[in-house]
């Protein structure tokens, strides 16, 4: 692979459709190039883009929730219900910001009529004592703070609860999320996400206490470059569910 062959593309084509089977401009083995398929439990596939990370040898598997299509969306709330059918919750706590994306239509196929949003930004009335301090592999830089609404407490406090997001990568959001949770007396079930970006959070999220249970629709390893492609370093392949 040439520094102008980076196997990597516009994103605007892709997480728009399911697939019976992998379109043929993509490689169902490696080395990928520009695509990577992955098999929901429904058997369809999604392509998703790889993008190069900024050491420019390393490329991750994305999903970017806001920016697909709602057949893509809905498919994977269904499958994320499934899983979190399992940890038999009182409510659903979404995760900032593509998280958002799939916490109501979990929560609506779970049969529940609400769900607990956290964010990020800060209203006047906010309380400093109910945030955490977050950073992420799109948001590296210090001062964010994940944020729970305080008129939103009674909904929470002594009940059990399953978090919702988009994908977990390092764990640093969802940590923050248990971490506030669990000072305000909330039972984590534990996490239901769309994707595992690879198996980096393991480490971080064990040092939980209690450990945070993650259940995922599919799976993505980190991928080195060579110059054929994108090749799976099998090490980071995370498991699913």
């Amino acid at each position: 692979m040439t520094a102008g062959e980076a196997y990597t593309e516009a994103t605007t084509g892709y997480w728009q459709e399911l697939t019976p089977d992998i379109p043929a401009r993509f490689s169902a083995t490696a080395p990928y190039r520009f695509g990577y398929p992955v098999t929901l439990p429904c058997g369809r596939i999604l392509v998703l883009p790889l993008r190069r990370l900024p050491d420019g040898d390393h490329a991750v598997a994305s999903l970017i929730a806001n920016q697909a299509s709602h057949l893509v969306v809905a498919a994977l709330a269904d499958h994320m219900a499934t899983q979190a059918r399992a940890f038999d919750a009182e409510i659903i706590v979404g995760l900032p910001t593509l998280g958002l994306a799939f916490a109501s239509l979990v929560a609506e196929r779970l049969g529940q009529p609400r769900y607990v949003p956290l964010g990020y930004s800060r209203k006047f009335w906010y309380d400093d004592a109910l945030s955490e301090p977050v950073t992420s592999i799109t948001s590296p830089k210090a001062g964010k703070r994940l944020r729970l609404d305080p008129n939103l407490l009674p909904l929470l406090e002594g009940r059990r609860v399953v978090l919702i997001d988009d994908a977990i990568s390092t764990g640093t959001t969802a940590i923050a999320a248990a971490r506030l949770l669990q000072k305000i007396g909330v039972d984590i079930a534990g996490m239901v996400v769309a994707m595992k970006q690879t198996n980096r959070w393991q480490a971080s999220t064990a040092a939980l206490s209690p450990s945070l249970a993650v259940r995922a629709v599919y799976g993505c390893p980190l991928f080195q470059r060579n110059e054929a492609g994108w090749m799976p370093l099998l090490e980071t392949q995370p498991a699913i569910p």
